[in-house]
């Protein structure tokens, strides 16, 4: 009974303990005395491993001089101070010459102006109770960037002396603090991450393209006789870009605050409480609030939108979206837009050429701010067939956004139920609902009323229509959408009779998380594979297989797919073999169960894994780096007699333990055999001519395109090899999208901006040759990509900062050549990245508003060769024979 008495009484204590020290009592001051600070304040720049050498910022010195103005009788603890702040000094941090330090000559009223230099000289009040600032007082037409530098000095003032953590406020927000206490010192630690301030920032959705960042804010305090005697602060901020972390930049801000000497000071003055004691010293101080204000950055001779367009508009030409100047001017215009009025955007849009409009198209959307939104939405008229280039690049840019609200959701279900002349217009609205669907819902907003809304409208789509094109469109919302809501009808639809909603619905349930697959919808797929009650196209059944390799299947599934290998039509037969072995030499998940079944001579033996055929499977690495992995599939399934059936090439970036499915461009062809009067296969024989591609991008599905459709159609552009490729994706993207802004504790604010932007060009072609037997698949790829970090530190008085980037073009190129004159038909494959140029750049700069600055470059070009991918040695054999008939 003793020991659980013990027991109880110290369980009591340390809880006790933990929660005094919210209420601990902190630094006292003495009536009559005046305590004398230096303090210096710092912010440097620089890329992630810098030295302070070689960093950009500057240091502000000060006397500090603090005194007790009025304790309350009752408590100690509750104390109002007076703090004064005199002999300002602004210079260089690091040592350079004159002729690079931009405050050489300098006095600190030329820098600060007369009235501001007053103002910070000022004395303010703080209203310290137990140790926390409760209060702050001071003029309140005093410019917003001299109350936080003073804010940044009562910070230091803030102190408990007993450990705990504890919710406390102050210039950074409200933060989470934990203090611990040793003889004579406390190290007080704050969590940045939690800290809120009312400036929000915003980042993209796709990790993979994101930035991450780690952040510090550690003060190591002194204390003598219960009052401070020095207190020292380093808060340290990095963000780097995930897929290529030396993209990076550091914002470091130290503080120190020392006791210098005590002189005999002021009496207390007499008062009931403390409003009344400031009100009678000074009716002009106001208590303003502890945390930031927000400093409205003033930007003294920039460039209109307009102007900014006038110099750019040459990069936005078609011709230009191959090189690297492009998304450059690109990013840039989207930060003017940003700053802009509807009004202003609308000239820009009415002032384009007619060739550059679709880019500019791009850049507005990309804006994301109402005024943007309003400009497109007024500017386009969807029931105008004249306009049906720049209506779908708008939807594409939308389904690309990095962060997309409610109401950019609304304007697109409000021109889903307007007048719109164009059947692809309106499948593309609603297939990129589904895409801003699932970004609303990753950051929380799945309740919102218009996404309930839409959510409801694509989940009863399919089901509400009897028209095939109407389903697929709401098949491939809903595949953009990823709502585990979803997973039931496309199960439902993946037994259907109709092979593209079969497609549609496997391969997005390939998309989905495995824990979401359950064992009814791998039953459901292992029977689509198996065809246990209804014969199936053999892409659609390739498509199951996919799924159930990818789902973490068990060893009787995987066991059961092995046995139907030798069963099936002579393609599907190869296709399969060449999935095992690709599994199997890619290290896959399924890999491991796969060797496991495999064990088993039944299933694993020549008979089954000698069958010929043409199709094939094949995975490789593309890039491996230390920040990010990309790898490369093509997978490629012949009818019978030769025909391309289905080509699907994938790309996926890998980073920080998340998945980017970059690209896919699947190309089909059906109905074909008739051509050569050859026997269609199971499954096939009534389908209709028809030749299409469909692209993923960025994880969003966009509408597929078709090349012919009907046997009119087909003969029409059967007889000839020299068809112009068909445009599937042409346009500015915006991947990375990072904006914070970043409050220091020493009252100092850095912006931290990244951007990446892409100009793409996707286009594809099937070209068939009755008189050579020849039909060849060919997807061009190119593209040029730039991303930018710019961090800076902007007071009214001085600026610095710094801007690190990389820049490259490049072209991939995947091209299939298939002679089907003899069997088996000879099939090569061709995965071509010409040679590419790529730069990284590093600008640091510090200027005043005279126009006196410094600024520091570094870079690097270099030129990467070209390479063809490997695939697998049976291709390389094939592609001799190919090209030696062409001889």
């Amino acid at each position: 009974m003793l020991a659980l008495f013990v027991l109880l009484l110290c369980i009591t204590s340390s809880f006790s303990a933990s929660t005094r020290g919210a209420g601990a009592a902190g630094p006292r001051l003495n009536n009559d005395q005046l305590y004398k600070f230096s303090y210096t304040t710092e912010v440097l720049v620089d890329r992630a491993k810098g030295s302070k050498d070689g960093s950009v910022g500057y240091r502000i010195s000060s006397d500090v001089d603090v005194n007790l103005v009025w304790r309350d009788p009752s408590s100690k603890d509750d104390q109002l101070i007076q703090l004064v702040i005199s002999n300002v000094k602004i210079e260089n941090v690091a040592q350079r010459s004159a002729k690079k330090n931009i405050f050489q000559g300098a006095t600190t009223q030329s820098l600060l102006g007369e009235n501001k230099l007053a103002a910070l000289e000022r004395p303010f009040m703080v209203h310290l109770k137990n140790g926390k600032v409760s209060s702050f007082y001071c003029y309140k037409a005093e410019p917003a960037s001299i109350k936080n530098l003073k804010r940044g000095v009562a910070s230091l003032l803030q102190v408990q002396s007993r450990s705990g953590k504890v919710i406390e406020n102050d210039v950074s927000g409200r933060c989470t603090v934990e203090y611990k206490a040793a003889q004579g010192q406390v190290t007080r630690t704050k969590a940045l991450e939690t800290c809120k301030t009312a400036e929000t920032g915003f980042t993209t959705y796709i990790q993979v393209l994101g930035v991450s960042g780690e952040s510090s804010s550690v003060t190591v305090f002194t204390l003598e006789d219960g009052f401070i005697k020095s207190a020292t602060a380093k808060e340290t901020h990095i963000l780097a870009v995930n897929a290529r972390r030396t993209t990076a930049a550091k914002i470091v801000s130290r503080q120190n605050l020392t006791l210098v000497t005590i002189e005999t000071g002021p009496f207390e003055a007499a008062g009931k409480n403390v409003a009344s004691v400031v009100k009678s010293l000074d009716e002009k101080l106001y208590a303003v609030g502890v945390t930031a204000e927000k400093v409205k950055s003033q930007c003294k001779g920039c460039r209109s939108l307009f102007e900014h367009w006038q110099e750019v508009q040459k990069q936005f030409e078609p011709d230009s979206l191959s090189k690297a100047i492009a998304p450059r001017s690109f990013l840039a215009l989207i930060q003017s837009m940003r700053k802009a009025s509807k009004d202003e955007i609308l000239q820009v849009l009415k002032s384009s050429t007619k060739t550059a409009l679709p880019q500019v198209v791009d850049a507005v959307t990309s804006s994301q701010t109402p005024a943007s939104l309003d400009a497109m939405l007024q500017f386009l008229n969807f029931a105008d067939p004249k306009g049906l280039v720049l209506q779908e690049r708008f939807l594409y840019a939308c389904g690309f956004a990095s962060h997309p609200n409610e109401r950019m959701l609304q304007a697109l279900v409000d021109i889903s139920k307007g007048k719109i002349v164009s059947n692809d217009i309106k499948e593309s609205v609603v297939i990129i609902m589904g895409a801003l669907v699932h970004k609303l819902c990753q950051k929380g907003g799945c309740e919102l009323p218009t996404v309930v809304e839409v959510k409801k409208m694509i989940l009863e789509g399919p089901d509400s229509t009897q028209v095939e094109s109407d389903v697929q469109m709401y098949l491939l919302a809903l595949k953009n959408s990823l709502l585990p809501e979803a997973i039931p009808l496309f199960s439902k639809y993946a037994e259907s009779e109709v092979g593209a909603y079969c497609t549609i619905s496997l391969t997005a349930l390939q998309r989905y998380d495995v824990a979401l697959i359950t064992d009814e919808v791998k039953q459901t797929v292992n029977r689509v594979y198996h065809q246990n009650r209804r014969v199936y196209e053999k892409n659609v059944r390739a498509a199951a297989a996919d799924v159930v390799f990818s789902s973490n299947p068990s060893y009787m599934e995987v066991k059961n797919m092995l046995l139907s290998i030798g069963n099936l039509p002579r393609e599907l037969n190869k296709y399969m073999l060449s999935k095992v072995n690709d599994i199997l030499h890619f290290e896959m998940p399924a890999s491991k169960i796969l060797r496991q079944a495999m064990k088993d001579m039944i299933s694993h033996n020549y008979d089954r894994f000698s069958k010929v055929g043409s199709s094939s499977a094949f995975s490789g690495f593309m890039a491996r780096t230390a920040d990010a992995t990309t790898t490369y599939s093509l997978d490629i399934l012949y009818s019978g007699s030769g025909v391309l059936r289905r080509s699907n090439m994938n790309i996926y970036g890998a980073s920080n333990g998340a998945t980017l499915h970059g690209l896919q461009v699947a190309i089909e062809a059906q109905g074909m055999e008739s051509l050569i009067a050859a026997k269609p296969d199971e499954g096939e024989e009534d389908l209709e001519s028809f030749a299409g591609m469909s692209a993923l991008l960025f994880d969003v599905q966009l509408r597929p395109v078709t090349f012919f459709k009907g046997y009119s159609d087909l003969m029409s552009k059967m007889f000839s090899m020299s068809g112009e490729p068909m445009n599937v994706v042409k346009g500015l993207i915006l991947l990375t999208d990072h904006s914070q802004v970043i409050q220091l504790q020493s009252g100092l604010k850095a912006n931290a901006e990244f951007q990446g932007g892409l100009a793409i060009d996707i286009s594809g072609g099937m070209e068939v040759s009755l008189w050579y037997r020849e039909s060849k698949t060919s997807v061009n790829n190119k593209g040029a990509m730039v991303v930018t970090g710019n961090v800076t530190v902007d007071m009214d008085f001085v600026r610095t900062g710094m801007e690190v980037s990389f820049e490259t073009e490049a072209s991939l190129d995947f091209i299939t050549t298939v002679q089907f004159s003899e069997y088996p038909f000879l099939v090569c494959m061709q995965m071509d990245k010409t040679t590419f140029p790529f730069s990284e750049s590093l600008t640091k700069y510090e200027s005043l508003p005279s126009g006196k600055s410094y600024v520091s470059r570094r870079g690097h070009k270099q030129l990467l060769p070209g390479s063809e991918f490997p695939l697998h040695q049976e291709n390389s054999n094939m592609c001799k024979r190919v090209f030696e008939s062409d001889l």
